[in-house]
């Protein structure tokens, strides 16, 4: 690193900045957890495919397989095809289901494994869905479609549902006819508006508290044919006044972005597992934060998490929804994947000061593997932007 970099700061001067350049080194062997750790995986783009970003994007299958598998061997199992993986920004449900088809069987050779795949109603979300009933068609065919390949189910927030139900009960009697068809228990996913502003007042209501009491009520009526519940709401108190109203043998997963250290570890009543999209960017120290957790080590799990909070905050700043982008960048600066090109072309829904500060703050949790690469490529970013020297 023989000079710093001029990189913009959050008000848009510029200034030097140094790397440490002291990455983590991952762990050789997948090692054992104490908590159920799913990382939602991102997709790579094919940026040499001649289809309009505007109008549907191609996929590079090769590198994306090649990430999950990266993932798998620090440990993290797949949620396959959920948000961050651009569900519904620009991977639509026939990529969607290809995608876990493809993950599904390339994974085959790791049993032990969980892959766990998103089943939402996103091939119908427009305007001609208006009943209930054809709410539970639209996720009845990719539950059905999912399970035929065998997948563990997710069951998404409907987009279609929120626009539809009319009470909270509108919600018990979809949810109730869907999990009525899972083969296996099925997780939850309670998306908070800050992640989709289609899915505002989720459960028939704005109030919190008294859609926590529908999903409560959900899930005691159906703890058989439910494994857990993942809430992505940002909001760490009402996420443990969940996990503490759950039937035994329900989990909670954290989709909690902000506060998963303390979420995991828990606390004398019990503790979150966890499914995140921020595991993707910073899987080398979860994986070791993890493990370490698994030893009873907890107060080394927080030193190792503790740097990739500002990192995930950044990375998951308003609008939450563009989050996608930062993950996809450190992917970029990581080396795995080859240009900085995502479906859609959600590559600009972000600016430089956002890519700058990433930049900082991975370099401070030590997630630049190769600190020099990640420099040259920053370079090439910065340069984009006119900012060279």
């Amino acid at each position: 690193m023989a000079r710093p970099l001029r990189m913009p700061l959050p008000d848009g001067t510029l200034a030097s900045y140094m790397p440490a350049g002291r990455p983590l080194v991952p762990p050789k062997q997948p090692p054992g957890f104490n908590r159920i750790a799913y990382s939602a995986a991102h997709v790579v783009a094919d940026p040499l495919a001649s289809a309009e970003p505007a109008l549907g994007s191609a996929i590079d299958w090769d590198a994306t397989l090649a990430y999950r598998r990266y993932l798998v061997g620090l440990g993290l199992g797949i949620a396959e095809a959920m948000d961050t993986a651009q569900r519904g920004m620009g991977l639509a449900w026939p990529q969607a289901l290809e995608l876990i088809g493809i993950t599904l069987a390339n994974l085959s050779d790791l049993p032990t494994t969980p892959v766990a795949c998103g089943v939402g109603t996103d091939h119908r979300d427009t305007a001609e869905v208006c009943t209930l009933d054809e709410v539970v068609r639209a996720y009845l065919e990719q539950l059905h479609a999912v399970q035929r390949l065998g997948g563990r189910v997710i069951l998404m927030a409907s987009r279609a549902l929120a626009r539809v139900a009319a009470s909270p009960d509108d919600y018990f009697a979809v949810y109730s006819r869907v999990l009525a068809e899972c083969e296996r228990p099925a997780i939850l996913h309670w998306l908070g508006p800050m992640f989709d502003p289609a899915l505002a007042g989720y459960w028939g209501t704005a109030d919190l508290a008294a859609a926590l009491d529908t999903v409560i009520g959900l899930i005691a009526a159906h703890a058989s044919r439910i494994d857990g519940i993942k809430i992505s709401l940002l909001d760490a108190a009402m996420e443990v006044r969940a996990r503490r109203r759950l039937p035994e043998g329900v989990r909670m997963y954290t989709g909690d972005d902000f506060n998963y250290p303390e979420l995991i570890t828990g606390d004398s009543q019990g503790h979150s597992d966890a499914l995140l999209g921020i595991f993707d960017a910073i899987a080398p120290a979860a994986s070791l934060a993890l493990g370490a957790l698994a030893q009873g080590e907890t107060l080394r799990f927080h030193s190792i998490l503790a740097p990739t909070v500002p990192l995930s905050r950044t990375i998951f700043r308003a609008p939450t929804y563009a989050y996608k982008t930062g993950v996809v960048f450190l992917a970029w600066l990581n080396g795995f994947q080859d240009h900085f090109v995502m479906l859609g072309g959600a590559q600009g829904l972000r600016p430089l000061t956002y890519f700058a500060q990433v930049f900082r703050e991975a370099d401070a949790a030590g997630l630049l593997r190769d600190p020099d690469f990640a420099v040259t490529r920053m370079r090439t970013l910065l340069a984009l932007h006119g900012i060279t020297g």
